[in-house]
This record gives C-alpha cells, structure tokens and sequence, in this order.
C-alpha cells in the first residue's frame, strides 16, 4: 500500500469542552485511508504563555504548520472570542477551514458558514475526512 498523505490539522476548541476534541481526535485516528498529525492545543499540553499577547503568538505558533484548522461549531458560540481568533488568523494566513456541525444540529452559524471551506456534518468520521481532503489543496 503506497504511503498516505499525511495533513496537518489544528482543531480549534475550548478546553472546557475538551471531551468533543478528544472525540474529534479519536474519530480522526480511527479514519481508515487517513493519516494526520495534530498541531492542536490540548489541556493536557498547554502554550507556556504568562499573557494575552504571548498566549496569542503561541497561537500563531501552532497553527503556522498546519494546512487546514477545524472549527467545532457548538462550541463557537460560547468562546467565540479565541475561536474567533484563531479563525481570523487562519483566513490571514489562507489557511482552509472546515467546519463540524454538532451532531443533530439543524443548523450552523451563519458566520462559519461564510468562512467554511468545507462542512462536516453529525461528526462522522467520513464526513470529517472528506471535508479535510476537499478543503486541502
């Protein structure tokens, strides 16, 4: 079997809600055919950051390799604030974005809806990949 394409993928979230990024992480390991390699940051290996301003070049930091970033859309509602961040400089940096509807969602906001490269829907794992390789050129 030939070697896959391996993506590099940031997931935005909210380590509140960290259950749905381990959730997401597992769907994604699972993924038949898929490999990835995660420049996220996950509670269990935070940014060494004392402040707003250090915190946010962290951020950079970790999403400057990755090809496509991962917005969570149930969660953007309540942090829209550092989602909105990260979004921001993903769309500055060209970076596609693929949104993941919450599973039984009816609908996904209107704004990630605009910004979305591609849309992934009732977190599966099927739907998440394929909207990663439709939004990675």
């Amino acid at each position: 079997m030939p070697t896959l394409y391996p993506y590099n993928v940031f997931i935005s979230h909210a380590w509140k809600y960290h259950d749905d990024y381990d959730r997401l992480v597992k769907l994604l390991d699972a993924a038949p055919n898929f490999t990835y390699k995660n420049y996220s940051v996950p509670r269990h290996d935070p940014c060494d950051a004392g402040n707003t301003k250090k915190l946010e070049q962290a951020l950079k930091d970790q999403m400057r390799p990755s090809q496509v970033v991962l917005i969570l859309a149930g969660m953007w509602v309540n942090h829209s604030g550092w989602i909105q961040y990260e979004i921001d400089y993903a769309l500055q940096c060209g970076k596609p974005i693929v949104v993941i509807a919450p599973w039984g969602a009816q609908r996904t906001p209107t704004q990630l809806q605009r910004i979305a490269d591609a849309v992934a829907v009732n977190w599966s794992t099927a739907s998440i990949v394929e909207a990663i390789r439709k939004a990675v050129p």
